[in-house]
């Protein structure tokens, strides 16, 4: 505030200067033209001088006020935060809540008790998420606000302003909370979900595979493109897939209970599901002799290693159990 009125005070004088010295111009370009009244033509090239003078002070003021004008104080939006989180608990947190469990499990991607599990892990590992005061003391945005708004963002790829006028939450701390929430799911989670399967791992997939009649089973693979929006134009040759549009390649191999173990992400849209092979670390352990042994027997025939659902586009190697028609 004190250095917006600081330049105020200083455009104002500048704004003065300019007046007097304009004054200063005219008055002696009225003395000059007053002793050429001899000259016809030089009072015609004076008067001229006068009106270029005039031009370029009126000129010169008008950038002078644009430049140093006193900036307008931000503008303030009362949200009713209270009342949209009685709305959303209305809706679906409360014990008798407006919609069942499987509309909340389509709108946010998961069950209610995964994302108050979430919910409570994150708070304690960040307090960014936490309900907080304002510099007013007023409470700010609620736990579940911040939550539901960054959950619907990854699960549906909205823009960072979208649900102001639901959640009552602006796009600065939408995007403060996305990058809060990602970071602590990363530091918290990783270590335990994204990790190749150990013994433990192992024989719980060999036993789920051997329910469901596949033995030897250890998930299914697969690889997709995402549409790359931003891609720079010096990429667009390497990074267009096959649907002509720019994308990145995500390999992902996930057992049937949906743990993703494995995601290799980053790959041009020009390579395909084969050539991703070539570059990927899915089959590190099995080529450094690190994984686990796999043991089971099939028709008489006694394995060693296990394997991976795919479709048809991928090669016939021993790993891949490729779809049967």
């Amino acid at each position: 505030m004190k250095s917006e009125m600081e330049e105020g005070r200083m455009g104002k004088r500048m704004i003065e200067m300019g007046e007097e010295e304009m004054k200063r111009e005219s008055n002696s370009s009225y003395s000059s033209s007053s002793s050429s009244e001899d000259d016809p033509f030089g009072a015609l090239i004076q008067q001229d001088q006068n009106e270029l003078y005039e031009i370029m002070n009126l000129v010169r003021l008008e950038i002078v006020e644009q430049v140093f004008q006193v900036r307008k104080k931000k503008q303030y939006i009362h949200h009713d935060r209270e009342k949209s989180h009685y709305q959303l608990m209305k809706y679906y947190f409360n014990k008798n809540c407006t919609y069942p469990p499987e509309y909340f499990h389509k709108r946010f991607r998961m069950r209610r008790e995964l994302f108050l599990l979430i919910l409570n892990d994150v708070k304690a590992y960040n307090d960014y998420l936490v309900q907080k005061k304002d510099a007013t003391g007023r409470l700010g945005l609620f736990s579940i606000q911040k939550m539901t708004t960054v959950i619907r963002i990854l699960a549906y790829g909205c823009a960072a302003d979208h649900y102001d006028e639901y959640i009552k939450i602006g796009e600065s701390t939408t995007i403060k909370c996305l990058k809060a929430f990602c970071n602590a799911i990363g530091l918290m989670y990783a270590k335990e979900y994204m990790h190749p399967p150990n013994e433990a791992d192992i024989a719980r997939l060999l036993e789920e595979g051997e329910q469901r009649r596949f033995l030897g089973v250890l998930g299914s693979i697969d690889c997709m493109n995402w549409e790359w929006k931003n891609c720079p134009v010096e990429w667009h040759g390497t990074h267009k897939g096959r649907s002509g549009k720019n994308t990145l390649i995500l390999e992902a191999v996930a057992s049937q209970d949906l743990w993703i173990w494995h995601a290799f992400f980053g790959m041009t849209g020009s390579h395909n599901d084969i050539n991703v092979l070539d570059h990927s670390s899915i089959f590190n352990g099995i080529v450094n002799g690190q994984l686990p042994p796999v043991n089971y027997v099939v028709n008489g025939h006694h394995y060693r290693m296990g394997y991976y659902l795919s479709n048809g586009i991928y090669p016939k190697w021993a790993t891949l159990m490729q779809t049967i028609p």
